[in-house]
């Protein structure tokens, strides 16, 4: 049964309900907001540190209603950043989160790579691999690290 009587909007509000119910699992959360503030906060990390052409590519992959939120507020001139060590990338994703947010940035980077790597292309994943801190890889699903 349709929800908004638009399949394209009924199509992106199932896939974005999947990817904040894996963070909810991911963050032991039944908040929802919690869910989308933490993953919000890490995919602007992200984006931010990966350069403008990764950045459209991976835009291009996420659910239209995420799509929306991973390009909020984007300076793409001000990218890539450039944290070298992962509590840069941390105070990055910290950063992002709002201040009412119960979310640890870590966890919510962490939570964030996790959901990424079972619901984007192993491959892409992959090639977000080199463009992130080194250390940043302490963070990442094991299934990607082979």
């Amino acid at each position: 049964m349709s929800t908004t009587g638009l399949e394209v909007f009924d199509t992106t509000l199932h896939e974005t309900n999947h990817w904040l119910k894996l963070m909810m699992g991911e963050l032991g959360t039944d908040s929802r907001r919690v869910a989308f503030a933490a993953l919000r906060g890490g995919l602007h990390a992200i984006r931010d540190r990966i350069g403008t052409d990764n950045a459209a590519h991976l835009g291009a992959q996420l659910p239209m209603l995420l799509r929306g939120a991973y390009y909020e507020r984007w300076h793409p001139a001000a990218t890539p950043t450039r944290e070298r060590h992962l509590a840069g990338f941390i105070d990055h994703v910290a950063a992002e989160l709002p201040a009412d947010c119960q979310a640890n940035a870590g966890e919510a980077a962490r939570a964030c790579f996790a959901v990424m790597g079972r619901c984007l292309d192993r491959g892409e994943m992959l090639k977000l691999r080199g463009h992130l801190p080194h250390e940043a890889l302490n963070l990442w699903p094991d299934s990607l690290l082979r």
